[in-house]
């Protein structure tokens, strides 16, 4: 009875041992960058001024799936992301909100964008009427 006990309590730690590994390599894996580094970065980013207006929603279930469905196979995830605050308190928020693909090759990206530019375009004011500002950087880390 007593080895049972023993064997039983090994079992549970080594069990939770592991699993406590698997979660560690994850979250090391999850923020360390391996995933996106050598990845190329479309940030486009909506800078909030008076009177500007964002329509997240339709930003999330129309405009970002369209562009997303011209990359292909070449996007690896995209992001969306709401402006929140300013880093700086009290101080106006700098974007409204971000838009950013993740694709593996930038000529693939271009190529798959200059076709379907205008209709991007034409889509902006049915979510916005501010300015994008478009930044296409390599990540690094």
């Amino acid at each position: 009875m007593k080895l049972r006990l023993i064997v039983s309590t090994l079992l549970l730690i080594t069990c939770f041992a592991s699993f406590g590994q698997d979660k560690q390599a994850d979250s090391k894996k999850h923020h360390s960058g391996i995933a996106e580094k050598g990845l190329v970065k479309v940030s486009v980013m909506y800078p909030y001024a008076e009177g500007k207006t964002f329509n997240m929603e339709y930003y999330e279930t129309k405009h970002m799936p369209m562009v997303a469905a011209f990359l292909g196979s070449n996007l690896v995830k995209y992001t969306i992301e709401k402006g929140i605050a300013s880093g700086i308190p009290n101080q106006p928020l700098s974007y409204m909100a971000i838009g950013t693909f993740y694709v593996k090759n930038l000529s693939d990206y271009q190529a798959a964008i200059a076709p379907n530019r205008e209709a991007i375009r034409a889509d902006f004011p049915n979510y916005t009427n501010a300015t994008p500002i478009i930044l296409v950087s390599e990540v690094v880390r």
